[in-house]
């Protein structure tokens, strides 16, 4: 009897010790996804400016242009389309954070916008002669000292990457993009 007593004491005892470790294994599988989950998160966000004056200000720190990206966000397809074909892409994501300060102009038909903000981006659709969904244009804004007023240098446009293999068309829309960020290497 005390054999018998003692084995099933080893094996309830075995038994625990099993599911513990499988717990904690569990657990730590949890935890590690979760963790991984977090850093695809904080490496896959971009930082995206509503403001003129904010993204400048980080583009004159970093010398980096403005990506400037006209959008109808709750009604344009393309617009749409173009933010899951090509944004949401690790490419881009890695494009984005090393070369440019990302700046949304929105024109959206049922969400408002603060006054400011929709006479800020009708300024820039009118500056830039805008006149459909998506464009971008990648531009610095400079301050031209003798008139202490600031011009938009504009240095090139791009919108939905036409003729793109499909699955791949952020290839296209970045080589468009550095294209337009270096001139020379075309």
């Amino acid at each position: 009897m005390r054999k018998t007593i003692l084995i099933n004491l080893v094996l309830i005892a075995g038994i625990s010790i099993g599911f513990s470790q499988t717990k904690n294994n569990n657990n730590k599988e949890v935890k590690q996804e979760i963790q991984t989950k977090q850093e695809i998160a904080d490496n896959e966000s971009l930082q995206w400016f509503t403001d003129l004056q904010k993204a400048n200000e980080l583009a004159t720190k970093t010398h980096k242009p403005i990506f400037g990206f006209f959008t109808g966000s709750d009604w344009c397809g393309w617009c749409r389309k173009l933010q899951n074909d090509v944004f949401s892409k690790p490419s881009f994501i890695e494009w984005a954070k090393k070369n440019v300060v990302l700046l949304e102009l929105d024109f959206p038909r049922a969400k408002k916008l603060t006054p400011e903000l929709q006479q800020q981006n009708a300024g820039l659709q009118q500056a830039f002669q805008v006149n459909g969904y998506p464009t971008i244009w990648i531009f610095n804004i400079v301050k031209d000292d003798a008139t202490n007023k600031f011009n938009l240098a504009a240095l090139g446009s791009l919108g939905y990457p036409s003729g793109a293999i499909v699955g791949k068309e952020e290839v296209t829309f970045l080589a468009t993009a550095n294209a337009i960020l270096n001139p020379a290497k075309k």
